[in-house]
């Protein structure tokens, strides 16, 4: 099909927003494309995991973002071979929406390989689709121009990610990974979202119904803390509604960005997450890097390829599954961490002390930001990697809007207390742990109690938390019983002021935030 609207590239061909029949017709002529045991495909990428040493943002002032920036000028030099190489290209559209209210969605459009048919699919999935004569006015405000087979010669890896925040375009070389087709429009929207006045959040959302009414969830935390797990495992018939992106408005207001979800398998369990795995095992789902034998047998438990394996499916497959459009405001936020040493099943924060933790983004790296982040101990601002501004606006604005939004805050844990797995005597939080906090906070059920060494407050009382793991609660009592007591003192020493020292490096976020902790 030809394109009969003007697109930032010219091709040798393009499929103009294909049907998911034409793209499974293509991905079936992948070579690294095979068919699984649920009818569905299962794609095996060169890279598997997000190139942030590979990713820059576009501009002339690198002073205005924290991350890595290219000039414009450099940038300007791979749009023009890029342009080169897609003219003897056949290449698929796929046009749709960032976010479902009409007030607030943001027109979006991949421009992908034909060869790689897969990322176009999944995406397809992921947009909010377009309404009957909207293809006459169709004006995309981001775009992903992406070539997987286009080497960035000279470059580390041969590859780069470029984010022209000014043009709405990012581009992307030599990564076949859907990541970076799925995260090259959010960047974007991440700035839309700020110069609206709000905060574009990496959390998931859910409505959790009680016996006070129904209560909307926040749940922020890096890829691989625990965050979609934390979203789709109900309480009292909770109602997922978004997986990984969120806009925070002032007085409260969300905004959801995706109709679908991009979900990380590795330890996919159906008695511990059934709803992810029975979305994940239809035929109209797309697998990425899941260990499968020459049958179509998946094995979600094996890594030997890699730990990141992922899927894509859509909200439609999601029992119950809610519309944003149906919130009136959050009510509370969980802060995900998967730490191993003294932070609580669960903590509740408030105030500048909540922005500092927002700001602190603590936890322990997966494999889904690559190999250099990977079982490391990380800290990013907002668990939020994709935010292409100043981070210090993040900490600053989250800080706001908690005086407009009346929402509660909370840390919680979904690693480990104690120690890692090779440590004697140390805990894992549990999904079952995670879920009896989660209903928790929502039915108003915790007491509370101030920890004196860190000042935000822990769980005296949890209904439904195992008598055998309260240790989990509050971790001092369970260095204590191990006789660590002095480990315990001087791994608060140490946490507070590398805390400190860490939220003072960010220029201009306010005094009020740096020193709460």
């Amino acid at each position: 099909m030809s394109n009969v609207r003007t697109l930032p590239v010219q091709a040798k061909s393009v499929l103009l927003n294909p049907s998911a029949e034409e793209l499974r017709e293509l991905i079936a002529k992948m070579p690294n494309a095979r068919l699984s045991e649920f009818g569905n495909y299962n794609v095996e990428t060169k890279v598997v995991a997000r190139s942030k040493v590979s990713t820059y943002v576009v501009t002339d002032s690198p002073e205005n973002h924290s991350d890595q920036t290219i000039s414009r000028a450099e940038y300007e030099k791979w749009a023009a071979i890029q342009d080169a190489y897609i003219k003897d290209q056949e290449m698929v559209v796929i046009e749709g929406y960032i976010g479902s209210d009409p007030d607030f969605r943001v027109p979006a459009r991949l421009i992908i390989e034909s060869a790689n048919a897969n990322v176009a699919a999944m995406q397809k999935e992921l947009y909010f689709p377009l309404e009957p004569g909207d293809e006459d006015s169709f004006e995309p405000k981001v775009q992903v121009i992406y070539t997987p087979n286009l080497k960035a010669e000279g470059l580390l890896n041969d590859r780069l990610i470029a984010v022209d925040l000014e043009n709405g375009i990012s581009r992307v070389f030599n990564s076949d990974y859907f990541g970076e087709s799925k995260k090259g429009g959010l960047r974007k929207w991440n700035k839309l979202v700020y110069d609206r006045g709000g905060l574009a959040l990496h959390a998931g959302c859910k409505i959790i119904p009680t016996d006070q009414g129904k209560r909307t969830a926040l749940i922020i935390g890096l890829s691989g803390t625990g965050k979609t797990t934390t979203t789709f495992t109900q309480q009292n018939g909770s109602q997922p509604v978004q997986d990984d992106f969120v806009a925070l408005m002032p007085g409260g207001k969300v905004y959801s960005t995706e109709n679908g979800c991009f979900a990380k398998t590795f330890g996919l369990d159906p008695r511990f997450e059934p709803t992810i795995h029975a979305a994940v095992t239809q035929p109209d789902a797309y697998l990425e890097n899941i260990s499968m034998d020459e049958n179509g047998k998946v094995d979600f438990f094996d890594t030997s390829y890699t730990a990141n394996g992922r899927a894509v499916f859509g909200m439609r497959q999601v029992p119950g599954s809610a519309d944003a459009r149906e919130i009136e405001k959050a009510d509370f936020l969980l802060i995900l961490s998967r730490s191993e040493t003294l932070m609580p099943a669960v903590a509740r924060i408030s105030g500048p002390q909540a922005a500092a933790y927002f700001m602190l983004g603590e936890t322990k790296g997966t494999s889904a930001g690559g190999a250099e982040e990977a079982g490391k101990s990380l800290r990013v601002p907002g668990t939020n990697p994709f935010f292409p501004l100043l981070h210090a606006s993040q900490g600053n604005r989250f800080f706001e809007l908690l005086k407009t939004c009346n929402i509660e805050v909370y840390l919680m844990n979904t690693g480990r207390v104690g120690g890692g797995e090779d440590v004697e005597g140390s805990k894992k939080v549990k999904i079952p742990h995670s879920s009896a906090v989660v209903k928790a906070i929502a039915e108003g059920t915790i007491e509370w109690e101030k920890d004196e060494d860190f000042g935000y407050e822990v769980a005296k009382n949890l209904p439904d938390f195992p008598e055998e793991d309260l240790d989990l609660l509050q971790p001092k009592k369970l260095y204590q019983a191990l006789g660590r007591e002095d480990e315990y003192q001087a791994l608060v020493e140490k946490l507070v002021a590398e805390r400190r020292e860490y939220l003072q490096a960010w220029p201009g976020l306010v005094p009020e935030v740096v020193g709460s902790i």
